[in-house]
Formats: structure tokens, sequence, C-alpha cells
């Protein structure tokens, strides 16, 4: 079975529910409680610089208005990202991937990379991106590549291979052994409600490790390593904190 260097609990989206998701603040913010891993949002712009955001459209959590793959970089750097949170983040902008390397650098922090691409870009955006986390985490971890598309991650593997891989699922599938072999991955991503120990320790006899998402109830957390769970994603980065369970 392959190693798997990450923690127990990850940040999600860099700062869990204490600061603007995806941005160098809540980075910033997940390393103030001591987080050694986050996971977060990457997509392309229309000149194919990698930026951080869940959303196709940029309404929920900027000022700015539309699909954000289809403007350019110039266009998005010039957008707030923190305001909508709250007045202290006014003016974060949305940041470049190379610069949430840097942070993990800074910080000594891991990274799991989820490739979120804008409609028909799957797999110019994942071979991009694999591309690109080669580059930018030579000096660390390796980060972890986790998408729910499967083009996306077929990309990534033909670009990156050595990069470890994670097939995200927000609904059960019964093809999951089938896709896992496929994508050669080395880790599944679910929703933790899909789960049960039953089904964990089926997981696990494939030679699966387990990532959750996201689980903010620190006796569901509780609950899910016990049964077996290698890794949990949690926006209660102050409570579910990096020695939870330990």
């Amino acid at each position: 079975m392959k190693s798997w260097p990450y923690p127990k609990i990850v940040a999600h989206r860099g700062g869990g529910m204490l600061a603007p998701e995806n941005t160098l603040a809540a980075i910033d913010i997940g390393a103030s409680f001591g987080h050694t891993m986050i996971e977060f949002d990457a997509k392309l712009s229309q000149d194919k610089q990698i930026f951080l955001l869940h959303d196709d459209t940029l309404e929920r959590t900027s000022n700015g208005q539309g699909i954000a793959g289809e403007l350019d970089w110039e266009q998005l750097s010039k957008i707030d990202a923190g305001s909508w949170f709250g007045q202290i983040f006014a003016g974060e902008p949305l940041p470049l991937l190379s610069q949430v390397a840097a942070r993990c650098q800074q910080y000594g922090m891991m990274a799991n990379i989820e490739i979120k691409p804008t409609e028909n870009l799957e797999s110019e955006t994942g071979r991009v991106v694999a591309l690109a986390a080669r580059q930018l985490w030579q000096k660390q971890t390796a980060p972890l590549l986790s998408s729910f598309s499967i083009e996306a991650l077929e990309a990534a593997q033909q670009a990156a291979p050595e990069l470890p891989r994670g097939l995200l699922l927000d609904e059960w599938r019964e093809d999951w052994q089938a896709l896992i072999t496929h994508l050669d991955c080395l880790s599944i991503h679910l929703n933790h409600e899909l789960l049960d120990e039953k089904r964990i320790k089926q997981l696990k006899d494939f030679g699966l490790y387990i990532l959750v998402y996201t689980v903010n109830s620190p006796v569901r957390a509780s609950q899910l390593l016990a049964w077996g769970v290698d890794a949990i994603c949690t926006d209660a980065i102050d409570i579910i904190t990096p020695n939870f369970g330990a």
C-alpha cells in the first residue's frame, strides 16, 4: 500500500467558517490554529492562469459577476473576495495557485487541491493544474489532487502520474472500484453522510485511504476516525483542531 503522509484533520477551503474561503487570509487563519493541511479549489482564468474559487460564478464569494473562467486574470485580480464575509477582509483578492504554494511552504502546510473546471474545460484544467502542482510543490510534500470530474483526473494522471489522486464523490457509485482502478487513485473523498462502518471497511479492504467532507460535529468526527477514516475535512477548524482525537 502506498504511503499516506497527510494529517487526520484538513482545513476546508483554508480557513473553514472563520475566513472568506479560498483566500490567502483563510490560509493564514488555518495556520493560526495549527492546521498542517488545507483543502482548496483551483480553476483556470480565460488566459490560463490558475486561481482559487469554488463556484463557476463569482457572485456568492466576491463582488464580481459572471462566470469566472470567462474573465482574464487582469480582470479577476481586481475583484474583492473578502468583503462578502466581513469588512475586516475587505479588498482580499482571489489568489493564484503560485501564491498558495508559497504560503504552504511558509507554514510547512500540506495541500489537497480540488480541481474545479469551468464547464467544457475539464481535461485542460486537470492537465494545467497537475503540471503546475508538480512544479510549485517541488520542495514540499506532494499535493493531493482531487476532483468530481473524471475527465480532469484522467488529464491530471496523464500529465503528472506521480502526483497522488483522490476521486471525489457526493453520491455513492457502485462502480467505484472500476473508477479507482482506472484513475489509479490513492484515496477516495466522500460526503461523510454516505459512510457507515461496513462501507468504510469495504473501502479499506480495497486498499484505499479515505478522506471525508465536510464534518463539523466533533462526535461524528470521532466516530469516523474510530471506524478507520484517514482524514476529515472540516469547516470547524477552531473546534476540530489538528490534535483532535490524539
